[in-house]
């Protein structure tokens, strides 16, 4: 889906780097009658998992007659994947949700999910109240929408967790709402969890920098972000932060597959602070620049003007020490170049845009290399 093709070798030379880890994405959804236009079938989930060698949590993207047949369908999905996929059933408190995760867990399905701006509902309505306890009881991880049209989700979040230390609770998108002062409360909440389904490295890399690592799951949001580009963006931010291997391999997959399981989560060790995540401002240059671009390419809207000026902030000397970075970078909008206008065209996004986010990641996260091969190619 999208530019994976072309983005498969730099996510295999990326993944060389590093020991041998699975891939477990905690975010992503299939539906064709989401209102916003976005839509994803459950074969190019597959096909995406498949490319990038991973498994994922797959819920339905809104379903505007409900959920009941919904979240029967991925569980179907689930069992029949051959253990790519496992199943997440998505709650409207307006649609008993008790019955309806009763329901979708005899199916088969190992977790919830809340979409507050979906159902427009907030996590202290008394209709969740038995799904908490359920949740509770069979120690299930509960993925909450914290997206950035929720005002807050901190306080009724940590209200929850508190009342049900049974329950796993994940808050998606970086908890973007609310980031800015809850990594605080993460170490004394260790049931509480946040995933990285977010496409500005800034972001992820302040919740890797901040949030104990053992309470970060990787997240690619499929069909807004696939897991492939998912797992390359949060691979990248936690190599540049320092975090050790073991620890990079519970936050792309490790973790989340305790949680699904029922187990205990594991302690990874506190947050390694935000040392890792400065660059010097020709890099900053390049990164600003090219996010403004990846920011119209999602709207799809021209971002020639933007490009031109990256590809300009690009061309330093040989000799200088973001020289290496930056060859990579080049290539990569060079092959945007060639190849995006024969992309097909997928929901409201313009075709390339991944490979521009791509080379933002990579502007961002100058301490990791992308890989032999591909710094080879990029060369040539």
């Amino acid at each position: 889906m999208y530019a994976d093709e072309l983005l498969k070798p730099w996510y295999d030379g990326l993944r060389a780097e590093f020991p041998p880890f699975g891939i477990f994405d905690c975010h992503s959804h299939v539906g064709q009658n989401d209102p916003s236009g976005f839509s994803a079938t459950v074969e190019q989930l597959l096909e995406s998992l498949e490319l990038a060698e991973a498994r994922a949590a797959v819920f339905p993207l809104k379903e505007p007659d409900g959920y009941a047949e919904a979240n029967l369908t991925a569980a179907r999905l689930a069992e029949r994947s051959d253990g790519r996929l496992v199943a997440f059933a998505r709650l409207d408190p307006a649609d008993d949700p008790a019955r309806r995760a009763q329901d979708a867990l005899g199916a088969g399905a190992c977790g919830l999910k809340l979409h507050l701006s979906g159902e427009e509902f907030s996590l202290d309505d008394p209709r969740l109240a038995p799904v908490f306890r359920l949740a509770d009881e069979r120690r299930l991880p509960v993925m909450v929408h914290a997206g950035p049209e929720e005002d807050s989700v901190g306080p009724d979040a940590l209200a929850v967790v508190e009342r049900h230390p049974g329950l796993r609770m994940i808050l998606a998108h970086c908890a973007l709402p609310d980031l800015a002062w809850l990594w605080r409360e993460a170490p004394a909440h260790p049931n509480l969890f946040f995933d990285t389904s977010w496409w500005g490295a800034t972001h992820v890399l302040m919740l890797l920098a901040l949030v104990p690592p053992g309470q970060v799951l990787s997240g690619g949001d499929l069909p807004y972000c696939t897991p492939l580009s998912g797992a390359m963006t949060t691979l990248r931010c936690a190599a540049q932060l320092g975090l050790s291997s073991e620890q990079i391999a519970s936050i792309l997959g490790g973790q989340f597959e305790r949680l699904v399981k029922g187990d205990d989560p594991r302690d990874m060790g506190p947050a390694p602070g935000d040392r890792g995540a400065r660059v010097d401002v020709i890099l900053e240059r390049v990164f600003v620049t090219l996010m403004s671009a990846q920011e119209a390419l999602q709207r799809g809207e021209d971002a020639s003007q933007q490009l031109r000026i990256a590809r300009q902030a690009c061309r330093v000397p040989d000799d200088h020490q973001d020289a290496g970075v930056l060859e990579p970078v080049s290539a990569l909008l060079e092959l945007y170049d060639e190849r995006a206008e024969s992309l097909e065209q997928q929901n409201q996004y313009a075709p390339g845009w991944d490979l521009i986010q791509a080379a933002a990641v990579i502007a961002r996260t100058p301490a990791v290399p992308v890989g032999d091969v591909v710094a080879a190619e990029a060369r040539t």
